[in-house]
């Protein structure tokens, strides 16, 4: 192509007035202020650090927990301290998970946050897979039947 016919395809275009493009702004459908909604990559970030930051606190709350547990010896022959043990192991697993928990959920805060590429399907779909994947289970005694 010319030189000459590429600044007459740029002089048509300009002519006809052409729609500007801004990626910024969503027409608000309803009245209600969507079109002032923003994403701020720091928060993103931000929020995925400070939950990933809670597994540290996990991690030396999960220390003390070990460390407590120590001295329980063989729970032979102790109804309760067989309890307490199979207590400890439950609340182990808990605690662990919990820490994962934090810890992916963070990790998908910053990367959403990163480069705000994600669909809101796509990071709906990671949340569902972490909550999947750290399904707490039923709740056991006190609850009501038929309420």
């Amino acid at each position: 192509m010319a030189w000459d016919e590429w600044e007459q395809l740029k002089a048509d275009a300009a002519a006809r007035g052409s729609a500007h493009l801004q990626l910024n702004h969503v027409p608000d459908p309803v009245g209600v202020g969507y079109d002032r909604l923003k994403s701020d990559k720091k928060a993103w970030s931000t929020a995925g650090e400070g939950v990933s930051g809670l597994k540290g606190d996990i991690g030396k709350a999960l220390g003390k927990l070990d460390a407590g547990q120590t001295g329980l010896g063989d729970t032979a022959g102790c109804e309760s301290a067989a309890a307490q043990a199979e207590l400890f192991a439950s609340w182990k697993k808990y605690v662990a998970d919990v820490s994962g928990r934090c810890g992916d959920l963070g990790g998908l805060l910053e990367r959403t946050g990163l480069d705000l590429a994600m669909s809101d399907a796509d990071v709906k779909a990671e949340l569902d897979k972490i909550s999947a994947k750290y399904k707490d289970t039923e709740a056991v005694g006190g609850q009501a039947k038929g309420r």
